[in-house]
């Protein structure tokens, strides 16, 4: 069974996707875009048969299976809906929606609907990750007491630059804190508690923020991330045995190594790859969609719900809310905290 994948959206993350997915040898039969010109310049650099001047014509394709929605974050459940509604499977781009009420929105549409839905978290798809989490599983450091992860970038100041505007979800986390807060997730489950403290543009964006997370049996998550500084981007999971340290930058496919509880390296591993490593978050897709499994999986979709309350509740916190949220999203503190 071939899956043919529909791209909605041409912006940097769809070529970035598509780039590294087609030397893999996934197969892209459409593109759809805003504009007929933005769509057909797509598929003529990456070879795709079908350009459609508009989101309701890609998903409209019969030669579409799964679309992969690579719009910005405001638009990321209007999206994903629109596709959901087609029939299609329906990937989305990192972070999942704007908040929890949309996330949970999509997931409950494509159950009904009886298509798959995934978050586009790609590190949670990579080898290295598989292999962090088997070291876990097997007791290899004990019992997990502490992550810490960062994620610092020097992204653009310019105010009209998406990531530095509200109405279209600017700001770290969701662009940056994502990485950090999915992998303690990954690594301890879903925090009972957050504690955020967080630094805000002159937009009203936040540009650098920390969490304290408190996981099942008191374990803690530290997290920081920004977009106006730039570190090293590792990340540690610290058992009462021993601790893994990932290396910069910890959500790529990078090199890590297994310590003893004294520090000492234990093994070494190497999970860098040639390719970018979109490609294998795509081929666990198709097999979800082939097996006819819609939950579970690295990236579960209620997983991702409970993500995008974390990050509404640190943002609450913060005082962080986006222009077309109202106030109903941060106005309270999430029910699933």
């Amino acid at each position: 069974m071939t899956i043919r994948w529909g791209v909605l959206g041409t912006g940097g993350i769809a070529h970035s996707f598509v780039r590294a997915c087609r030397a893999a040898g996934v197969v892209f039969s459409a593109v759809g875009s805003r504009t007929a010109d933005s769509a057909a310049a797509f598929a003529a650099e990456y070879d795709i048969p079908h350009a459609h001047g508009s989101y309701d014509d890609l998903v409209a394709d019969d030669t579409v299976d799964a679309v992969y929605v690579a719009t910005p974050h405001p638009m990321h459940a209007e999206d994903a809906l629109r596709a959901i509604g087609a029939g299609k499977h329906v990937l989305v781009e990192k972070a999942f929606t704007l908040n929890a009420p949309e996330a949970r929105t999509i997931v409950d549409a494509a159950r009904e609907r009886g298509v798959a839905i995934t978050e586009a978290m790609w590190t949670r798809f990579l080898p290295q990750s598989a292999m962090i989490r088997r070291l876990v599983q097997d007791g290899r450091i004990g019992r997990p007491r502490l992550v810490e992860a960062t994620h610092h970038q020097a992204l653009p100041t310019d105010p009209r630059h998406r990531l530095n505007d509200p109405a279209l979800g600017g700001g770290a986390i969701l662009d940056l804190g994502i990485y950090p807060i999915s992998f303690a997730v990954d690594a301890l489950g879903v925090p009972e508690s957050v504690i955020a403290s967080g630094t805000l543009s002159e937009q009203g964006v936040d540009t650098q923020m920390g969490l304290v997370m408190t996981h099942a049996g008191g374990a803690q998550s530290m997290l920081h991330f920004a977009l106006d500084v730039r570190s090293p981007n590792t990340a540690s999971i610290i058992g009462d045995d021993g601790r893994i340290d990932v290396d910069a930058t910890f959500f790529t496919p990078t090199t890590f190594r297994l310590r003893d509880r004294d520090g000492a390296v234990v093994e070494e591993f190497d999970g860098r790859e040639e390719l970018a490593g979109y490609h294998h978050e795509a081929r666990a897709f198709e097999r979800m969609i082939e097996s006819g499994e819609h939950d579970g999986g690295p990236m579960d979709a209620e997983q991702s719900v409970a993500i995008m309350a974390v990050m509404d509740e640190a943002r609450r916190q913060v005082g962080v809310r986006y222009p077309s949220e109202g106030t109903a999203s941060t106005g309270r503190r999430s029910a699933a905290l």
